[in-house]
Parts: C-alpha cells; structure tokens; sequence
C-alpha cells in the first residue's frame, strides 16, 4: 500500500512538473498562476502544496533538473572521450561544450525560458552561483595558471548558449553553435603557441 502511495505521489510531481513547464513556457512566469498549473496537470491545489511550496519552486526544481540533465551529456561527452585516450584539455572542454549546446537545443524552449529573464525573485543569482561553479568545473581541465584562459572561455560558451537557444531558426542555431565552437577551439594562453587542436566541425544534434 506504501508502495503505491508512494507510486502515486511520484506520479503527480511528475504530473506537476510537466504542467508547470508548459504553462511557464506558454503563458511566461510571471503571468502564470498556480490553478492554471493544477488544471493542466489534472490535480489539486492542495496536492501542488504537498510537493513544491509554490510557482517559484516549480521553476526552480526544473531549472535543477535540466541543469542535472545537462551535467549528465556533458560528463557522458567528455568521458567518452577520455575512455578514447585523449588528454588534451581543450578538447574534453569542446567536446563537453557540444554536449551541453546540444542539450540546449534539444530542450530548446526549456532553456529559452530560463534565458529570458522573466523567473522568479532571485534567479539570477541562481544563474550567476551556476557560472561560477561551471567555471570551477572547467578550471580543473586546465593549468593552475590559466585562470585568464578559463574566464574568456566559460563567458564565451556561456554567450554562445544564450545566442544558440534563443535564436529563431533552430538550423541557423546549429550552425552557430558549431562555428563558436570551432573558434573556442582555437583560443589558446598568451605564449601557448598559435596551433590549436582540430576541434571538428560536427554541429551539435538536438
């Protein structure tokens, strides 16, 4: 019986959180309501309160979850290319920067919604702690003293992001992606020489 109950309550959050993210995407945060979230979702007030203490953590357990997601393609892209052999820190970071831009597009109004700054109170704050941890992330791939390399690459596919997700054509956006990617590949610390490592030119699928 418990674990039914339990069955049922996962199902509903789930239910929830799917409605939510049609609502936010359709109606904008700001202008959605929870009923409209309950109506679509086929559930209660009461059952939204029992899971998420309101519209605000809705959007925020999404933006979570489509962050873990992205953790995910990008740790699956970068280990792939390890377990291959490679070591060369500019690559595993184009080849985790693919996964996360392909990410981007396949969950294109998902991402959009978390770009165009209509969130809740707070959020960019949640976005600004999230770039700085990616860049800690990134710094670990790269020399204890290439900390200048690590900013102008993290602002560089972090505006690529926004670029690529928000932009109207979904096939113009592969190809920018793609092309950002090539020219990241090509940045390298002051002194490092001007060769850089053929990055490929396969455009992110999405």
């Amino acid at each position: 019986m418990t674990v039914r109950t339990s069955e049922r309550g996962a199902a509903t959050r789930s239910a929830l959180l799917e409605a939510a993210r049609e609502t936010f995407i359709t109606r904008g945060f700001a202008d959605a309501g929870v009923t409209d979230v309950v109506s679509r979702a086929r559930a209660s007030v009461g059952s939204l309160y029992h899971h998420f203490s309101g519209k605000a953590d809705l959007y925020l357990t999404l933006f979570e979850e489509f962050q873990a997601r992205q953790t995910q393609r990008t740790k699956a892209a970068t280990q792939t290319l390890r377990a291959e052999g490679e070591s060369d820190p500019m690559r595993i970071f184009i080849a985790g920067a693919r996964a996360y831009l392909a990410g981007c597009l396949e969950e294109r109004e998902l991402s959009a919604l978390f770009l165009r700054g209509d969130g809740p109170p707070g959020f960019e704050v949640v976005m600004r702690d999230r770039l700085r941890q990616w860049a800690k992330r990134n710094a670990s791939l790269f020399e204890p003293d290439e900390d200048a390399l690590v900013v102008v690459l993290t602002g560089a596919l972090a505006a690529a992001v926004s670029e690529v997700t928000l932009a109207e054509d979904v096939e113009a956006a592969r190809r920018l992606a793609d092309e950002v990617l090539a020219i990241i590949a090509g940045i390298r610390p002051p002194g490092a020489g001007a060769s850089a490592p053929d990055a490929g030119t396969e455009a992110p699928s999405g």
